[in-house]
């Protein structure tokens, strides 16, 4: 089959969209931030990814309301308004939590306290974090991107950020020093209602990269050789 995702001109024909199930799995961006009155938000965003590395940088999309006036979701005027925003690991352990937080709440309904999960100070960004989450970054807000969509009143707001304090849950590093993801069980976001969870893993290097290339991919520091490299 073949059609055009044209507003409008959607002929695919089929009873479901397939678009989103064929960009997929989507890392789930669950993020914690904090307004400028000191009213604390979490919520999950499927159009999260990372950019860069060094430095490290991370993004989300998130669509503005389909009802009334095209509100901006709230995360994305919390950091605006503060500089800053959390992402929250979502493992499947939390499955719930994330979807309960999900929930479109009236302002003054605490997102943590509704989906049940406790809060935890963070070191740099204002607010707070979900303590039961193996891994967090805590993001200084770069900039937002507003792109046009097929409604001429919306837009889809693109926010940056540049990772500034990384906390990971000490009982997830290997004695190699590598993050154990098959025992965290992240969550992805994939179509229709459907996730799926991280549990296998295989390793594949590119073939006739360099010894420079490979470490960079691996993401190796060597500052912190292993004895037998020394």
């Amino acid at each position: 089959m073949q059609y055009s995702p044209k507003q409008g001109t959607r002929s695919h024909g089929l009873l479901h969209d397939p678009f989103k199930s064929s960009t997929v799995p989507r890392p789930i961006g669950w993020l914690s931030t904090t307004s400028k009155d000191g009213k604390d938000n979490l919520a999950p965003y499927s159009q999260y990814q990372n950019l860069t590395w060094d430095p490290p940088m991370v993004m989300f999309a998130a669509n503005q309301s389909v009802l009334g006036d095209h509100e901006r979701k709230d995360t994305v005027k919390n950091i605006e308004e503060t500089g800053w925003f959390v992402w929250n690991m979502a493992t499947y352990d939390l499955r719930e939590a994330v979807n309960l937080s999900a929930k479109a709440l009236d302002y003054d309904v605490d997102e943590f306290d509704y989906a049940g999960v406790t809060k935890e100070e963070c070191i740099e960004a204002p607010g707070y974090r979900v303590k039961e989450s193996p891994i967090h970054f805590e993001c200084e807000y770069v900039q937002t991107l507003r792109i046009p969509t097929g409604d001429p009143v919306s837009t889809v707001d693109i926010v940056i950020g540049r990772v500034a304090h990384v906390h990971i849950d000490d009982r997830f590093i290997t004695d190699e020093g590598k993050i154990d993801i098959p025992s965290i069980r992240p969550i992805a976001r994939l179509g229709y209602y459907d996730y799926t969870v991280v549990d296998k893993i295989f390793e594949m290097k590119a073939p006739a990269a360099s010894k420079e290339e490979l470490a960079g991919l691996e993401g190796r520091n060597f500052d912190n050789k292993s004895d037998d490299e020394e």
